[in-house]
C-alpha cells in the first residue's frame, strides 16, 4: 500500500498543479476576451470620432491618405490610427492576462511594445498636421508670389512645402526614437551640400543663368532710362 501512495504522490501532485493553474488559466482568457471587446468598440469609437471631426479630410489634404494607396496601402490614416489604438488594447489585455498566469519574462517584452504604440500615434498625428501646414504654406508662397508677379512661384511654393515636411518627418522620426543623432546630422550634411552646390552653380558655372533668374524675379525699373 505504501509502494502505491509512493507511485500515486508525482499524480496528486501534478493534479494539483493541473487545479491552481486553471482558475489562472480561466481568469486570463476571460481578461482576453473582455480586452478583444473592449478593443473592438475602441477603435470602432476612434475611428468614428476622427471622420466626425473631419480628420480623414485633413490626412487627405495633407497627401497622406494618397500616399498609402500608391504604396498599395487600400486603407486610410484615420483606419491606421484605430487600428494601433486597437491593438494597444489587445496589447494591454495580454500583458494582464500573462501576468496572472505568472509569465513575467512574456510581460516585460510587451510592456515596451506598449509604450512603443503610443509614440507611433504621436508620431502620426506629426506627420498628419504637419503635412497639411506644409501644404498650406506651400499654397500661401504660391498665391502671394502670383498676387506680386514673381516668377516660378511653383518653385518657391514646393521649396517652402519640402522644407517643412523636412523637418516635420524628422520630429516625427524623433518621436518614435528612430535614428536620433544621425538622422538629424546627415540631413544637416544633405542640406549643407545642397546649398553649397547651389551657390557654386549661381556663383560659378551659372552666373548668366542666375542673372536671368534674378532680373526675372526682381526686374530692373527704369533701366533705360538715362537718369
Amino acid at each position: 500500500m505504501e509502494k502505491v501512495d509512493i507511485m500515486l504522490q508525482p499524480v496528486q501532485a501534478f493534479l494539483l498543479q493541473i487545479a491552481g493553474f486553471l482558475p489562472k488559466l480561466a481568469l486570463a482568457l476571460g481578461v482576453l476576451l473582455l480586452g478583444w471587446l473592449l478593443a473592438k468598440v475602441a477603435m470602432f469609437a476612434i475611428v468614428k470620432g476622427l471622420r466626425a471631426i473631419n480628420f480623414n479630410v485633413l490626412t487627405e489634404r495633407a497627401g497622406m491618405d494618397g500616399f498609402l494607396h500608391q504604396g498599395g496601402i487600400q486603407t486610410d490614416t484615420t483606419h491606421i490610427l484605430g487600428l494601433l489604438i486597437y491593438w494597444l488594447v489587445i496589447l494591454t489585455a495580454l500583458i494582464i492576462g500573462f501576468n496572472s498566469l505568472g509569465l513575467t519574462y512574456i510581460t516585460g517584452l510587451l510592456g515596451e511594445i506598449v509604450l512603443f504604440v503610443p509614440k507611433v500615434i504621436v508620431a502620426l498625428l506629426i506627420l498628419a498636421f504637419g503635412a497639411y501646414f506644409a501644404r498650406f504654406v506651400g499654397n500661401a508662397v504660391v498665391t502671394y508670389c502670383k498676387n506680386v508677379d514673381l516668377q516660378d512661384a511653383d518653385v518657391l511654393g514646393k521649396l517652402a512645402q519640402y522644407a517643412i515636411m523636412t523637418f516635420v518627418v524628422l520630429i516625427a522620426l524623433d518621436q518614435v526614437n528612430v535614428g536620433g543623432d544621425i538622422i538629424r546630422q546627415s540631413f544637416l550634411i544633405i542640406l549643407a551640400g545642397v546649398v553649397f552646390a547651389l551657390a557654386l552653380a549661381f556663383g560659378l558655372g551659372g552666373k548668366d543663368a542666375a542673372a536671368a533668374v534674378i532680373d526675372r524675379w526682381w526686374p530692373k525699373q527704369g533701366k533705360d532710362d538715362p537718369n
